[in-house]
Order: C-alpha cells, then sequence, then structure tokens
C-alpha cells in the first residue's frame, strides 16, 4: 500500500491514517481496493475536519471509524460497510447506500439516507430537512427530530423518530413506513397517520433493537404514517395536488 499511514499490528487488523497528512483520494482508493477476504477490518480516521465523501463507494465487510465532523457524502453508496462518524455529518450522508450500517453520533444535515436502497442509518442526534428523501428500502433511525418535507416520495423502508417531524411529513409517500414518537408540523400530500397495529409494533421494535435503543422507548409512544394511495394514479380532482 502506497499510503503514508501507520499501521498497527498485522494480526488486529487495524489501520490508522489521519487526513492531515494522507490525502482523501488515497484513503479512498485504498478503500475501493479492499475486498471481502480483507485482513483489513478495521480503518481508524483521524482528522477529517469535514472532508467531503469519506469513505463513499465502500464495498467491503469492514468498519471504518471517523474521529470528527464530515462534510457531503460521507460513506454514499455503501455497501456491506460499517461507517461510524463521531461527530456531525454534511448533506447526504449514506446517500443511496445499499447494505451495510452508518452511525452518526452526532447532528446530520439535509438529505440523509437520500435514495437508499438498503442497511440501517442511525443518527443520534438531529437530522435536517428531507431526511430519508426518496428512500427505497433503507431503514433510518433518528434519536432526535427531523426538519421538512422528510420522507418525500419516499418508496420503501423505514423512518423512525423519536423526537419530532418537521413540516410535510412524508410528501408524495409511496410504501414506506413512517414512526414518529413526538410531534408532527404537518403532513404532505397523500400522507396520512394510519392504524398502529400489532405487525407495526413489532416491526418497530425490530428497528428499535437494531439501532440498540429497543429498551430506551415506550412502543406505545409512536404513531404511524404512511400513503393514503390516492396519487398512485392521476385523477383530475387531484389534481391540485400533483
Amino acid at each position: 500500500m502506497n499510503l503514508s499511514l501507520k499501521q498497527a499490528a498485522s494480526s488486529e487488523g487495524e489501520t490508522f491514517v489521519d487526513l492531515a497528512g494522507t490525502p482523501l483520494r488515497e484513503l479512498n482508493a485504498a478503500l475501493h481496493k479492499l475486498s471481502g477476504d480483507t485482513n483489513q477490518t478495521l480503518w481508524k480516521i483521524a482528522n477529517p475536519a469535514g472532508r467531503h465523501a469519506i469513505a463513499a463507494g465502500l464495498d467491503a465487510p469492514v468498519t471504518i471509524e471517523i474521529d470528527g465532523p464530515v462534510g457531503y457524502y460521507c460513506a454514499g453508496m455503501n455497501k456491506q460497510g460499517r461507517v461510524i462518524v463521531h461527530g456531525n455529518a454534511g448533506v447526504g450522508v449514506a446517500e443511496n447506500m445499499m447494505s451495510g450500517f452508518v452511525h452518526v453520533k452526532g447532528d446530520a444535515s439535509q438529505a440523509a439516507g437520500a435514495t437508499a436502497h438498503g442497511g440501517l442509518l442511525v443518527i443520534d442526534g438531529n437530522a435536517s430537512a428531507r431526511c430519508g428523501i426518496s428512500m427505497k428500502g433503507i431503514d433510518i433511525v433518528v434519536k432526535g427530530s427531523v426538519g421538512h418535507m422528510s420522507a418525500f416520495m419516499a418508496q420503501a423502508g423505514t423512518l423512525t423518530v423519536l423526537g419530532d417531524a418537521g413540516e410535510a411529513l412524508g410528501d408524495s409517500l409511496y410504501e414506506a413506513r413512517l414512526f414518529v414518537r413526538g410531534s408532527v408540523g404537518g403532513l404532505g400530500a397523500d400522507c396520512i397517520e394510519k392504524e398502529m397495529r400489532e405487525e407495526h409494533r413489532a416491526l418497530l421494535a425490530a428497528k428499535l433493537e437494531a439501532a440498540g435503543i429497543l429498551g430506551e422507548v415506550d412502543i406505545a409512544e409512536f404513531r404511524r404514517y404512511g400513503s393514503a394511495r390516492t396519487l398512485y394514479h392521476f385523477h383530475v380532482d387531484n389534481v391540485s395536488s400533483y
């Protein structure tokens, strides 16, 4: 490897990269070369300093721990990897994620988990506007609150919010399932509150367990939101909603 980095004992499979001295392009190039049989299973990244696209395009079952805030599109297109951000994340964290796990231990900016097809995104703080926009199968758990237009055009997956949700939640929603414990500033077009049946409580419990917080909250405090399914096909009576 040509990176100017320090490696821990090879038996531990740990690699340390200081972005204060290593170009981000070199780090990402090294991560892109990893495969399923790599013994470099733990990467620790220091001094991210808000750089963009850290660990984007990862496709290997490895853990990336980032010590500090990251910029746009951290862990974008993630597949198989576990990416843990010890700080805040900029726009589009875990954007278009396919599988794996991304954990932001601070706040996230706009479009967290946008267009993502799978995997689990956990945000310990708040998420800004359009969290889960056009999500296609990802599970997102936000321990704080989410901003306006969250789950806009969300097609599949779940968005679980332990705090509040902003205006226009679930606007133009398809079949994603939304669970909110706090207040909702307003529902978007075609999004309605729905009955919380036993199957939905079980689904919510599974997502909270995956996020490691099942015992910290009361499932009975959550409400469920979903699509009214009136915008699936064009109808002149709904023209003002399009």
